[in-house]
């Protein structure tokens, strides 16, 4: 079969087309044949070494997509051959509480990932997606979208009429803002570009800010809000982007820190205190539950959501989709086709 892997992990040039014997499912194990997979900003750490410890070269990466079931291993009864299946990539981590035993079993990081022609896993985190779910809406599901999610929904306990504020426009973003405006909650959105605020506009979103034309973005929100600020913050930014955050925050807002965009800071938060004087949760989180992904699933369904698809590419022209993530260019997910 053919397979892409991530190399010397010096950079895109690192990714490597290799031909590797197809798998053979093991004792409640199975064999998926992607349809769809999908690239996330890991990906591209990955393939650069900066994403924790560097991995093996001839690991195969890529975390999320949908697939078909074409053989199954002993003991499996939960999906079937011809099933159309999603799973969320900590494949351990089935529902309860998050542990850190859920890295040691990572799809594209500890285990070979989605690019490739075969893909061999174990079927207890299989979901079987729904004939009414198209392939683009189930694909991008499991890794940015359970991540929005989790941070929305699970930690966030959104309702409507809360103020959700996302920090730019990536897959994450755009998902937190179509899973809020299904909560019936209103949205705030900051970007770098007007084009891709107006984009937002076009899907929800009620406040719009760019961070060039604001650099202190939390100051335009409070004003745009009257002082009162937003109930849940997708923290993607990192510590370069957490004090604004803390000073957008709401009283008794959520927090939500996903991941580190913006790059670190070499000092402390000059408003620690607000956390306490604003009453506010700053949480942590690491993607999602299979539990987590079924609820997600059942609301794209009841729902109908879209996810936002930026681009397709061939499997053949993987090495192009990744410099096309690498560019910024894009808004909402850059699929992978297999046929």
């Amino acid at each position: 079969m053919k397979a892409y892997q991530i190399g010397s992990q010096t950079g895109l040039d690192s990714l490597t087309a290799v031909t590797r014997p197809e798998p053979v499912p093991g004792h409640g194990e199975v064999i998926l044949k992607p349809r769809l997979a999908c690239l996330n900003h890991r990906d591209l750490l990955v393939l650069a070494g900066t994403y924790g410890a560097r991995k093996p070269e001839d690991r195969i990466p890529v975390s999320e997509g949908i697939a078909e079931v074409v053989a199954l291993g002993d003991g499996v009864t939960n999906v079937a051959v011809g099933d159309r299946v999603i799973f969320a990539h900590f494949v351990t981590w089935l529902d309860g509480a998050f542990s850190p035993t859920a890295f040691a079993y990572d799809i594209g990081i500890t285990h070979d990932g989605w690019l490739a022609e075969r893909l061999r896993v174990p079927a207890a985190p299989l979901i079987r997606v729904p004939d009414s779910v198209t392939d683009e809406q189930a694909a991008p599901l499991a890794s940015a979208a359970l991540t929005a999610w989790n941070a929305v929904v699970e930690v966030g306990q959104v309702k409507a009429g809360d103020l959700v504020l996302t920090l730019g426009t990536g897959g994450v973003s755009i998902f937190a803002l179509q899973i809020a405006k299904m909560n019936g909650a209103r949205v705030a959105i900051t970007s770098s570009s007007d084009d891709k605020l107006a984009f937002a506009r076009s899907l929800g979103a009620d406040i719009l800010i760019n961070y060039r034309t604001h650099e202190d973005w939390a100051a335009e929100l409070m004003r745009q809000t009257g002082g009162a600020g937003a109930d849940i913050i997708v923290e993607n930014g990192g510590q370069a982007t957490l004090s604004l955050s803390i000073a957008a925050a709401a009283a008794n807002a959520r927090v939500v820190i996903i991941g580190g965009l913006a790059g670190n800071v070499s000092s402390g938060l000059p408003n620690y205190t607000s956390i306490i004087g604003k009453n506010l949760t700053i949480r942590g989180i690491a993607e999602g539950s299979k539990a987590m992904l079924a609820r997600l699933l059942r609301a794209v369904e009841a729902n109908g959501i879209k996810p936002v698809i930026d681009k397709r590419f061939h499997f053949n022209d993987v090495p192009q989709a990744y410099a096309y993530l690498k560019s910024g260019e894009h808004v909402g997910k850059v699929l992978i086709a297999f046929d």
